[in-house]
């Protein structure tokens, strides 16, 4: 077997569809090899931050998401009392989604389907072998063998990615050292409020309500905790005594829909690329789930690399730019992985001198500025990408004032007197040119841009000062032109 594609993504979750749709979104012939038969109908990724949202309205996706599930306003660091606020960032989505991971991949699984994509369930890889021009890749489907060539694969395999291991890439880390059960199961007695978290002596638990409206997730972390415990089976009144003993009261848990046990193994790759190899999500990063991270983490490594990889592919920049992939996604892991960390040092710990640090950074965490700093931390607000990025307007050359920054959701007022948003404007994926100096003509020469004439003095505050804004197919600055520079380019010279 072997079919025509420019890109092979091995792993059919969350990461490896959205990078799917983005590929086809841009026309790229794209197939999905998922060693799995059927969907996973357990959900071991519950929340949908913020800026995952705005991701998904950058595609005009958002409200299929929001349609299901439940919206939560705060969110937790490391299960300390004082929630962080997310009220405090300029986005339509100031909250935390509450959706299960089955849903979302069904939702995604179905974008994906609309656009085109080539999805193989039950392709289990086995070899890669990568060449000079291309990639190829063999395995099986039941019974019978597949090999599949492309210019480019792409890991989404999860933590123990075969692609990672074939382009041997390094995967330094430490192994697991905490064990945690977690239960999707009826409350006869649930908690008042939708997200509860403790943390005491006896030791800590978290319990939230699952967006379908019946089912309440339970995680326990479970003491004296022994890595070795991994592999066992946990059992419904096992975990129900330990919430017992952490929550001094009975929850009465029953009917689960899954009962598993997870650890805190944190790895981080050594290259998110490697030639014509490259990862994305957990094949990537792996670590505990504190603050729910790690699927909106990889969507938007997603995000980043698929419109990279299309202008490569369309010759419409060089092969360089897949190298900012890893330069701008890679510092990305290493915050993840440093903060997961710290927040699972907080909820697995419980001798008085942790439980003293805890009081002590409750209080800290009061205060606007270092909360803002960890709410921009988990929920990928404060993600930028400061490094200058080869700009379509200017031939593909490096640029000095390029910023890399996130532009939030706004409505837009155009020239004509029309009124849009700015996230309708980058639907189809390309890149953004707004203009508000009408006087600034646009280069005719570059196909790939839109360029959009703005009403001067009439919107988001983003705008003041400037003449022209370039903004990337992620939703992240490209580069700004000071209206002074747009005023001084039509002067004569002295």
């Amino acid at each position: 077997m072997s079919d025509d594609f420019e890109v092979v993504i091995v792993g059919g979750g969350p990461v490896g569809l959205w990078l799917a749709c983005e590929l086809a979104l841009a026309r790229v012939r794209v197939a999905v090899l998922e060693r799995r038969a059927n969907r996973v109908t357990q959900s071991r990724a519950l929340a949908i931050h913020g800026r995952t949202l705005e991701v998904l309205a950058l595609r005009g996706l958002a409200d299929r998401f929001l349609s299901r599930g439940r919206p939560v306003p705060t969110a937790h660091y490391g299960a300390l009392n004082t929630p962080l606020d997310f009220s405090v960032f300029d986005t339509r989505f100031p909250f935390l989604h509450i959706l299960p991971q089955a849903t979302t991949e069904g939702l995604l699984e179905e974008r994906a389907l609309e656009l085109g994509v080539d999805i193989k369930r039950g392709y289990l890889v086995e070899t890669i072998e990568q060449r000079t021009d291309g990639v190829i890749a063999k395995g099986r489907n039941g019974a019978a063998l597949f090999q599949l060539s492309a210019p480019y694969i792409v890991g989404a395999d999860g933590a123990r990615s075969m692609v990672r291991r074939a382009a041997a890439i390094d995967f330094p880390g430490h192994p697991a050292r905490h064990t945690m059960m977690l239960a999707d199961v009826v409350l006869d007695s649930p908690p008042v409020l939708p997200m509860v978290t403790i943390v005491n002596e006896a030791g800590g638990m978290l319990v939230v309500q699952l967006g379908d409206g019946v089912h309440h997730r339970i995680v326990v972390v479970d003491v004296p905790t022994d890595p070795k415990k991994l592999s066992e089976p946990v059992s419904l009144s096992g975990l129900a005594a330990a919430a017992t003993r952490v929550a001094d009261m009975d929850f009465r848990p029953r009917d689960p829909i899954w009962l598993s046990r997870f650890s805190d193994e944190t790895r981080l790759a050594e290259h998110y690329r490697k030639g014509r190899v490259l990862l994305a999500g957990d094949a990537a990063h792996i670590h505990s789930p504190m603050g729910g991270q790690g699927m909106n983490v990889g969507i938007q490594d997603a995000m980043n690399l698929g419109w990279k990889l299309a202008s490569v592919l369309r010759d419409a920049a060089p092969e360089e730019l897949l190298d900012t992939y890893e330069r701008e996604r890679w510092p990305v892991g290493e915050v993840l992985r440093r903060n997961t960390l710290a927040q699972l040092a907080l909820f697995s710990t419980y001798d008085p001198s942790m439980l003293a640090l805890r009081c002590t950074l409750d209080n800290v965490l009061r205060v606007p500025e270092v909360n803002r700093q960890l709410s921009e931390e988990v929920s990928g607000f404060g993600v930028a990408y400061p490094e200058p990025l080869f700009l379509p307007a200017q031939g593909w050359q490096h640029r000095k004032g390029v910023s890399g920054h996130r532009l939030p959701d706004m409505n837009l007022a155009l020239e004509d007197g029309s009124h849009t948003t700015f996230s309708r404007l980058l639907e189809d994926g390309s890149w953004l040119r707004l203009q508000l100096s009408l006087d600034e003509k646009a280069p005719s020469d570059v196909g790939s841009i839109k360029n959009v004439n703005l009403k001067n003095g009439s919107n988001h505050r983003v705008f003041t000062n400037l003449a022209s804004v370039l903004v990337r197919p992620d939703g992240y600055l490209g580069h700004v032109r000071p209206a002074d520079d747009a005023r001084d380019a039509e002067r004569p010279a002295a």
